[in-house]
């Protein structure tokens, strides 16, 4: 596992699924962590988890689809151990009952998705950028997913949210290389989270589905998407900008799963 010792972490959506095995893999790994979530139970659970690491672990109650938050959360970053050298913009939904047409779906849950999934990370990337500046340099490395590659139907917002995290991506890591500011993401296959099992009543029969899908023959874990974002994160990955990877069994590699 690479030293992220003096280094200071921020994950959005990181008291549960990818988010908590990200949150939890920087802080094993000596960093300062800052675990942005809306689940104030799930983060209560993560701080009592993170106290065994050698790095800290802060939860902090945050909407990150909003830029108030955003800014008191990079603010509390700074103010409590003085800048920002990585961000995580984990954080994502997808709603079961936004699984419609795209001339059946609201207004509403249109702009939901798209403000958590996409606008948060243009509001993230606002507030951290000044403070990677002052470092000399940072990382942001977007979870995006494979939905952001090809596609399904009935998930009209949810892919364009993540084909858009994969473009702005490309965009910020062009914006920001001369600041020593790199930018990846990683495209996650099905990955057993509350988020991937939300609404099924019978995660085992989903599990299985699922797992026929993926060529290795299983779903995939948070700690194997976590793994990817931290060698990204490191010193290790110095020279990788503007790229994505997919964490998913193969998925990609078959062509039109869907």
């Amino acid at each position: 596992m690479p030293n992220f010792q003096d280094k200071v972490v921020i994950v959005t959506g990181g008291a549960k699924g990818i988010g908590r095995a990200i949150s939890l893999s920087f802080a094993k790994a000596g960093a300062a962590v800052l675990c942005a979530d809306v689940d104030v139970k799930a983060g209560e659970i993560i701080t009592q988890e993170g106290q065994e690491f050698a790095g800290k672990l802060v939860f902090v109650n945050a909407d990150v689809s909003k830029a108030s938050e955003c800014e008191k959360l990079v603010g509390k970053a700074v103010a409590d151990f003085g800048g920002v050298d990585i961000l995580c913009n984990n954080v994502g939904i997808q709603p079961t009952s936004s699984y419609l047409p795209a001339h059946e779906l609201s207004e509403e849950m249109w702009d939901r998705i798209i403000n958590v999934n996409l606008k948060s990370r243009f509001l993230m990337a606002k507030y951290t950028v000044p403070e990677m500046k002052k470092r000399g340099g940072g990382v942001i490395i977007n979870t995006a997913s494979v939905q952001g590659l090809q596609s399904a139907t009935g998930i009209a917002p949810y892919a364009a949210s993540k084909g858009g995290d994969l473009s702005l991506t490309r965009q910020l890591a062009l914006e920001y290389a001369k600041d020593n500011i790199r930018v990846l993401a990683v495209n996650p296959g099905t990955i057993e989270t509350p988020l991937a099992l939300e609404g099924s009543t019978s995660p085992e029969e989903l599990r299985k589905a699922a797992a026929q899908q993926h060529p290795i023959g299983r779903i995939g874990q948070p700690q194997e998407v976590a793994n990817v974002i931290l060698f990204l994160a490191s010193p290790e990955a110095s020279f990788m900008t503007g790229e994505f990877i997919n964490v998913d069994g193969g998925l990609m590699a078959k062509g039109a799963w869907a």
